[in-house]
């Protein structure tokens, strides 16, 4: 049997049965990542003999009579701005290689404390800018489903590693939707959680107002599984809710009739591929004809989402990165002869292009005197976008998009702008300023490439989200089937 085929709750019906040890699944996803990383490119650093150490003492205590709990003996991979003590964090950027924090994230304490197994670090657009995966200062990550296209960003190799049987689950970030768009062009579930919901401690910060960690997986079922056990208050974490954790497995029932579907007629517009706008369509019949009330209804300052999202991101992405300045943090120029040069040359070589633009836009936004002109209209701007979503959800329980406005395009495209990558974003960026929930799942193919389809809740409204993301995953039947099996 191959596990690495098996979801993390099919895998823990075979560790409670006894069926199987943890060294098993270990050294199944091990073989796996051996005979696929080198053309795939999901892992920053492997840790391959560590997690059989874990597995042999999960192995010991279960042989003593520890229960196995839903996640005991499960592998899981953390994008790479997520602290983990002993193991390199980088952000993707050479400016941080070496970098090993010494106390980690309470998402990585939460699932270690769930029993689950590090397998290490992945990929990502450095210090999660970009929506392509090819802006990492290591590596460039290819799709699963086709190596010479992106598989989305900025949590490349969380996606990747999930749709190629890599692992079972990867917890990314999702800032403007770097969780919901590589899962939707990998062919995967991601779920950026209500902002709060999942403590944002340990998280190497670049736009504090909105980012959020966010779980990674093959189905809805395994999505909430890791979603319970990440979610809760943190003291840690001044942006963390003191709100009650449902029991998220009560939602996974096939059973969305009655419930109030909103259809936002602004993600339908121009720049969403047709092919793209008919997979939606084809599964907003399939919730209709299941007793699902679908109404077409608008989010008239969806417009403004992009503006506002570029003018408060790049604003508090510079405040947040002057500490990577080669003194405290970061890569450092040794041969500068004095503190400036020192300055410039470290950050100049140390920073990729992306972060250099983003961080320069941001210093002007916030110059002197220029704040309440562009930063304080970008907050506006957001509580415009807010404002509407508020005003829908009192009568809508959920509303569906498309997650990305097109599938998975060619690596290096040089006829794709700058402002059309950033435009890939527009059907996530709106749910990321409001502070909803939202999920990705996929609903179809498009010339072998998989769709990607957007539930938005209100806030803390995941069980009805993953109610809804459940039924359309059984309704719908998207190819089990993992890309790249060809590898070996």
């Amino acid at each position: 049997m191959d596990l690495y085929k098996l979801t993390a709750f099919e895998l823990h019906r075979l560790l409670a049965g006894k069926e199987i040890s943890v060294r098993d699944v270990v050294e199944s996803f091990r073989d796996r990542i051996a005979g696929t990383e080198e053309k795939l490119g999901s892992f920053l650093f492997f840790n391959g003999d560590e997690a059989l150490n874990k597995a042999n003492d999960l192995d010991a205590e279960i042989a003593r009579g520890k229960e196995v709990g839903s996640l005991t003996g499960i592998p899981v991979g953390y994008k790479d701005n997520i602290c983990t003590k002993g193991l390199q964090t980088t952000c993707g950027s050479k400016m941080l290689a070496g970098f090993v924090p010494a106390y980690q994230a309470t998402v990585v304490d939460k699932l270690a404390t769930a029993g689950t197994i590090n397998f290490g670090k992945l990929n990502m657009d450095e210090f999660a800018f970009g929506s392509t995966g090819e802006l990492s200062a290591f590596k460039v990550t290819g799709n699963p489903w086709d190596l010479e296209r992106v598989p989305g960003g900025s949590s490349s190799g969380s996606a990747a590693a999930v749709a190629a049987g890599q692992l079972p689950l990867a917890l990314g970030t999702d800032t403007g939707g770097s969780v919901r768009q590589p899962a939707a062009l990998c062919g995967i579930v991601g779920l950026k959680p209500t902002y709060g919901l999942v403590s944002r401690y340990g998280l190497v910060s670049t736009v504090s107002s909105m980012e959020t960690i966010g779980p990674m997986a093959r189905d809805v079922r395994d999505c909430a599984l890791l979603l319970q056990a990440m979610a809760g208050h943190d003291p840690l974490d001044g942006t963390s809710l003191a709100a009650p954790v449902p029991d998220y497995s009560q939602s996974l029932v096939e059973d969305v009739k009655g419930l109030k579907v909103g259809v936002p007629k602004e993600y339908f517009g121009a720049g969403v591929a047709p092919e793209v706008i008919e997979a939606i369509k084809k599964a907003l019949q399939v919730l209709a004809s299941n007793g699902a009330l679908v109404e077409e209804v608008s989010l008239p300052h969806t417009e403004c989402a992009l503006p506002a999202y570029y003018l408060i991101g790049t604003t508090e992405a510079s405040s947040n990165l002057a500490r990577v300045d080669g003194v405290r943090f970061g890569y450092r120029n040794l041969e500068a002869e004095d503190l400036e040069t020192m300055y410039c040359r470290s950050r100049g070589e140390g920073l990729g292009h992306e972060v250099k633009m983003r961080t320069l836009l941001g210093h002007f936004f916030s110059g002197p005197g220029r704040l309440k002109d562009y930063y304080d209209k970008g907050l506006r701007l957001r509580t415009l976008v807010k404002q509407d979503f508020d005003h829908i959800f009192a009568r809508y329980d959920v509303l569906v998009t498309p997650t990305s406005p097109k599938v998975a395009w060619p690596k290096q495209v040089k006829e794709l702008t700058s402002v059309e990558v950033y435009a890939s974003d527009i059907c996530t960026i709106p749910a990321s300023l409001a502070g909803l929930p939202a999920i990705s799942l996929p609903c179809g193919l498009v010339e072998g490439l998989p769709v990607g389809l957007q539930l938005i809740g209100p806030p803390l409204g995941e069980p009805t989200l993953l109610r809804a993301a459940y039924t359309l995953e059984q309704l719908l039947e998207f190819p089990k089937d993992i890309p790249l099996a060809e590898v070996k």
